[in-house]
Parts: structure tokens; C-alpha cells; sequence
């Protein structure tokens, strides 16, 4: 066990926070990916580099998310099966969808990601002595929030 100030059972807890986490942006990369490849219409060549920030951004999240567990002396999750069985985000098909849809589907994963992390950070800090995945969590949270605001100002 990693001796770091966190005893077994609060690094049990914060891993199945970030095991969530892993597995939600591990959904919203391949959504946001989907999306790149199979987006059409007038603003094409503009949404398809702009989704490609967007899954290049989120590729170094889910590696960063599955090393923080690894930091605190866990194991990350490593299969697909894991991550669909922890996930709280929907998959989406890319058959026949619109832009517009896509642009509000990725917007509404951000938003709920963002939501759930408020309630992460606080809980890794206050509950389960572990500041270092709390500021980890903050610092998540505002990356989604830039994002979120780039896809909500597309809408707009």
C-alpha cells in the first residue's frame, strides 16, 4: 500500500470517484471522436478540427485520470467493459446525426461531468483526506467548463 497520508479505505472511496471519471471521459472522447468523423453539413471543416481539439484534450484527460489512481497506490480501469459498467454518460450513434445535435449532446456530457466533479472535489478533500485528487478534480472541472463554454458559444 502506498504510504501517503491516506489510509485504505479513503483511497478506496476517491478511486471509485476516479474510476467514474474515467469511465464518463473515456464516453465523451469517443463520442467526441464519433462525432469528428462522421460530422457534415455547411460548417463541416470547421466542427471537424474543432471536435479534433476537443477528443485531443480529452485523450490526455483519460490519461491523466487513470494515472492519478495509480498515484494514490489503485489501479485504473483498463477495459471497455469496465469503463461501460462505471460510466454515467450515454453513448451516442453518429448514424444520421446533425451538428447541431452533436454540438448539444457534447455540451450536455461537459455539463454533467462539471456538476458531478463540484461534488467529487469536495468529497476527496473533506471526507476522504485527499487533497491532492480534490485539486486534481478542480482543475478537471475547469477544463470542462472552457469547453463547455466553446460548445454552448457555438450554439449561441
Amino acid at each position: 500500500m502506498t504510504d501517503i497520508g491516506i489510509d485504505e479505505k479513503q483511497s478506496a472511496q476517491v478511486v471509485k470517484i476516479l474510476s467514474r471519471v474515467l469511465a464518463d471521459e473515456y464516453v465523451l472522447y469517443t463520442k467526441t471522436r464519433g462525432y469528428h468523423w462522421n460530422v457534415t453539413g455547411m460548417q463541416f471543416n470547421d466542427l471537424h478540427k474543432f471536435f479534433e481539439a476537443q477528443y485531443t484534450a480529452l485523450e490526455g484527460i483519460v490519461d491523466d485520470v487513470a494515472e492519478r489512481a495509480r498515484t494514490i497506490g489503485r489501479h485504473a480501469l483498463g477495459s471497455l467493459q469496465e469503463m461501460l459498467d462505471n460510466k454515467t454518460l450515454e453513448e451516442d450513434t453518429t448514424k444520421g446525426t446533425d451538428a447541431q445535435h452533436m454540438v448539444r449532446s457534447l455540451l450536455h456530457d461537459h455539463e454533467s461531468i462539471i456538476k458531478k466533479l463540484r461534488k467529487d472535489l469536495k468529497a476527496c478533500d473533506e471526507k476522504y483526506n485527499d487533497m491532492g485528487t480534490s485539486d486534481y478534480l478542480t482543475g478537471l472541472m475547469e477544463t470542462h467548463e472552457k469547453m463547455a463554454w466553446m460548445l454552448r458559444s457555438y450554439l449561441e
